[in-house]
This record gives structure tokens, C-alpha cells and sequence, in this order.
């Protein structure tokens, strides 16, 4: 973690630290969404994951794994998730699309989720319609840069979008069953929306957790 270079993600660049509240978050993965059609692979988002360093002593009983275990590991993800310590998601696009697109997908994939776990009621659907319904009036040009920011000690999550000549927009989630399931859209495991990240953040993790 000596570097403090820009990590370049598809040729868009992340900062190595962010801080957000008191102290930096490290860049421990990144990675991209995308999907292939006809052999054609198109590229959506670029994501960086930042966490408290703190993150490596609630994974010590992962110490000495090789990543390849742990990017197949959804209990490591698991714990990563509910380790109570800060955790911040930059995700920038790389192909424009409606915000509205984006907040669908968010949508079902969070509400599949809350369902499988029979944690989908009254409160989560509109928690959940909230959110969709703040990236609805939102257009993703190229270089957008979405946020989401899961603080320590609660279990909310604030939502940030901003673009260019546009003033920032914020949204705060204050569902813990959403909060949860947003942070396993990204980070859970092997049914997570971007498996470049996970194994990237399994890689960096092994490493850090063999020192």
C-alpha cells in the first residue's frame, strides 16, 4: 500500500485514499461492469472499493488464504460487509445511459435480495422506491461518478451523483435491510454485480492479510 499513485480503471482514474469523515480509506479493489453481446463486450461502470484499513483485523481467521479461495469465499464477503468499520463505493460510468436504467437495475437486484431473504416488506419496498426514484430524473454521461458511502456505526448508506455542470445530488438510506443488500450488490461474494472486483478485493486482501 505504498503507492500513492492514481490507480487507472479503465483508463479512468482513482485516487489510492479517500477520506471521507475523519480518516482515509484505502483503494483495496476495483474492477468494471459489463456485460458481452455477440462477443462484443461493453463496458458500464468503473468501481473502486475503499475501506478503513481497520477491515484486516475482523478477517484474520482468512490470514494466509490465497485470494483465489477467498474470491470464491461468500462467508469472507460476509464478513466484510458486517465488519463495523467504514466503507465507501466510487463508481464512475464509462457508457451513458439514463439514470433511470441504473436505478432499475439497483432496484431489482436489492429487492430479489431482500426477497430470497424474506426480509421484503412494506418499509424496504418504499425505502427502495426512494432510491430508484432519486436516479429517475438523473442522466449518466460518461465520467459521472457515483458514491455510496456505509458510515461505521450505522446502518444507512448515503447515495451521491454528480456530473459535470451539475450541482451534486444526495440521498440518504436509512433501511438497514437496503443498506445491507446495496452493499451485497457490489461486494457479495460470488453473486456480486462485478466479479472483477471481487477478485481484485480478494487479491489485495490475501496480500494484506499474509503480511
Amino acid at each position: 500500500m505504498a503507492t500513492e499513485e492514481v490507480v487507472m480503471v479503465d483508463e479512468i482514474p482513482f485516487p489510492p485514499k479517500i477520506t471521507t469523515t475523519t480518516k482515509p480509506l484505502n483503494l483495496l479493489g476495483h474492477g468494471i461492469t459489463d456485460i458481452e453481446i455477440h462477443f462484443l463486450q461493453i463496458k458500464f461502470t468503473a468501481i473502486g472499493v475503499y475501506l478503513d484499513p481497520e477491515i484486516l483485523s475482523h478477517l484474520q481467521q482468512w490470514k494466509g488464504k490465497p485470494a483465489t479461495s477467498l474470491a470464491e469465499d461468500d462467508d469472507f464477503f460476509e464478513a466484510l460487509i458486517s465488519a463495523p468499520v467504514e466503507k465507501f463505493l466510487r463508481v464512475v460510468v464509462i457508457k451513458e445511459i439514463k439514470g433511470s436504467q441504473y436505478g432499475v437495475q439497483l432496484e431489482s437486484a436489492v429487492r430479489d435480495r431482500l426477497a430470497a431473504d424474506d426480509k421484503y416488506e412494506e418499509e424496504e419496498e418504499e425505502a427502495l422506491e426512494k432510491v430508484a426514484e432519486f436516479f429517475q430524473s438523473k442522466y449518466f454521461k460518461k465520467n459521472s461518478v457515483i458514491t455510496f458511502h456505509f458510515p461505521a456505526t450505522s446502518a444507512t448508506a448515503e447515495i451521491a451523483f454528480s456530473t459535470e455542470g451539475k450541482d451534486d445530488s444526495k440521498i440518504k438510506v436509512e433501511n438497514a435491510n437496503v443498506v445491507e443488500m446495496i452493499k451485497k450488490w457490489y461486494l457479495g461474494g460470488t453473486r456480486g454485480v462485478s466479479p472483477t472486483t471481487i477478485t481484485s478485493v480478494a487479491n489485495t486482501l490475501s496480500a494484506e492479510l499474509s503480511k
